[in-house]
């Protein structure tokens, strides 16, 4: 599972600020990498290739503007997500951030629920961009990720969204066990309340539609797609 986990590089000037992101990120079992000025946050980010980059404004060597530009022009950080760090709340100052190829901007002072809520969102948002464009077969059952169709026997089957996305959820890593919270937060999101047996009606009518013998129930833990 370590190899698995999702590299992160925080970028900025104060060490109590990376401490504190570092600390709620890796209890999320994220991997940290640090980096205390815009210098040395560029070099770590073309020798780690993080998925992500948490990226202060305003500091010395190089501001983040300077490193996000730079990081833009090279190909192959085409598809790093870049989100800043900043106590300004300027329009100017996100405008120009945008400019650069920013993708989101996280406010200063950090609230850990926010900062983890933004994580997985720019890295859902990433990863079911990835997924989009392309269709994976599983036997009989092809998963049409960029259409949003699933077919069986080459027979289009009517999900609903939702049992669209957590299909796609569980056939983006088979066999890995996807728990019961992972899903409520992946599908639904952090904030929005449903009742405790809603995965398990989803699941039903995915598998009334498809067939039993693809998704396997984890007693007392989540569900796994198996092929």
């Amino acid at each position: 599972m370590a190899n698995s986990k999702i590299k992160i590089l925080i970028v900025d000037d104060e060490p109590d600020v990376i401490e504190f992101i570092e600390y709620n990120l890796t209890k999320e079992d994220y991997e940290v990498i640090k980096a205390f000025n815009g210098r040395e946050g560029l070099a770590l980010a073309k020798s780690e290739k993080p998925k992500l980059i948490l990226l202060d404004i305003m500091m010395p060597e190089m501001d983040g503007i300077e490193v996000c530009r730079e990081l833009r022009s090279m190909p192959e950080f085409d598809s790093t997500i870049i989100s800043f760090l900043t106590a300004r709340n300027e329009d100017f100052t996100q405008v120009q951030g945008f400019d650069v190829g920013a993708d989101d901007y996280i406010t200063k002072p950090i609230k850990p629920r926010l900062l983890i809520s933004r994580v997985k969102a720019l890295l859902r948002r990433t990863n079911a961009e990835a997924l989009q464009e392309e269709s994976m077969e599983f036997g009989d059952l092809i998963i049409d990720r960029e259409k949003f169709l699933v077919f069986k026997k080459g027979t289009p089957i009517g999900l609903a969204k939702k049992e669209f996305e957590l299909i796609q959820l569980l056939t983006s890593k088979p066999g890995r066990v996807f728990t019961r919270q992972e899903i409520f937060n992946e599908i639904w999101g952090m904030d929005v309340i449903v009742g405790d047996r809603t995965i398990d009606v989803h699941i039903r009518k995915i598998r009334e539609k498809i067939g039993e013998e693809y998704i396997k129930t984890i007693k007392g833990i989540g569900y796994k797609f198996d092929y």
